[in-house]
């Protein structure tokens, strides 16, 4: 797949070194990366090694980032930043995709008689505490006149959510892709909103620990640039981008397909004006007591790629 190597930037370093990735397995340009050996080929000239380290959600990436335990976070949901940032975390982001306001939505059944916003009131609706998804759901509560208060959270992770919501155990189901798409496709589920007409961007974000974005520019120009070929491969080749994600996902290459078609893969630069809705989050999130204290979310650490 030679359409996903990158062009190393700057002089080789002096001997081997060891680029630390962390990852989940949902981390969607990252993991074709690391399948592909990209990342290892366009490293080579910088005789950097890659080391690969998988987490199961976005939080404890970025604890392992600030520990110093690994040097670079794949994407994380634009929430998690938000939390890293009120634990005092030194992190800079490095590059974030644009953003993907269909890639999650409030799911109700086909038959449910929850036909809009305002009649969530008094339901029960399954969320993963934290998420992205979970300041959609505020955010259109707002929108309909509501508060969290109006109805029944039950906090629960993606896998659970769903199994809640296909046994009617819930009224709603807020999620992202591909669990988003999946559930729709398997169970008929009807789509209540997304993020769409300003709710939640839905933005990802890479960072790494403040220390290796100082000391190893050489190295971020090139993972960042690769990064950003492997999205536009993924948007210009989605059947064979859906083909190569099914088998390490487990999900059929059609679902897969449709589900990246909602996200926008689009690797860029990270800017301050960029960053306007990470503080509606934690503004949002510090109401609801989701955060022991208010976050400036402008007083961050942005690298600079110029690779992009």
């Amino acid at each position: 797949m030679s359409c996903l190597a990158a062009v190393a930037v700057g002089a080789p370093s002096a001997g081997a070194e060891q680029l630390r990735l962390g990852y989940q397995t949902s981390s969607t340009l990252t993991v074709i990366l690391k399948t592909t050996g990209a990342l290892e080929k366009a490293l080579a000239p910088l005789g950097v090694t890659v080391s690969w380290h998988e987490f199961t959600s976005g939080l404890p990436l970025l604890e392992a980032v600030n520990l110093g335990n690994v040097d670079v976070s794949a994407d994380v949901a634009d929430t998690v930043p938000v939390f890293a940032q009120a634990a005092g975390a030194k992190l800079a982001f490095i590059a974030e995709e644009a953003a993907s306001p269909a890639a999650q939505g409030i799911l109700v059944a086909e038959n449910s008689p929850v036909k809009s916003l305002s009649d969530l009131k008094g339901r029960r609706i399954a969320v993963t505490k934290g998420a992205g998804s979970h300041f959609l759901l505020l955010t259109a509560l707002a929108k309909a006149g509501l508060s969290f208060k109006d109805i029944s959270a039950a906090y629960l992770p993606p896998a659970d959510g769903r199994a809640a919501f296909v046994s009617n155990k819930v009224d709603a189901w807020v999620a992202w892709d591909p669990f988003l798409t999946s559930a729709r496709r398997q169970s008929a589920a009807r789509l209540l909103a997304d993020g769409s007409g300003g709710l939640a961007s839905y933005k990802r974000y890479y960072l790494a620990s403040a220390a290796f974005a100082d000391k190893r520019a050489d190295v971020l120009a090139v993972l960042v640039r690769s990064l950003a070929d492997t999205g536009r491969w993924v948007k210009s080749h989605p059947q064979e981008a859906a083909a190569l994600l099914a088998n390490l996902w487990k999900i059929d290459a059609e679902t897969v397909a449709e589900a990246n078609s909602h996200r926008s893969y689009q690797v860029g630069p990270v800017t301050v004006q960029g960053l306007a809705e990470q503080q509606r989050i934690a503004d949002a999130f510090f109401a609801e007591g989701l955060l022991p204290a208010k976050v400036d979310t402008s007083n961050v650490k942005i690298w600079s790629s110029p690779a992009l």
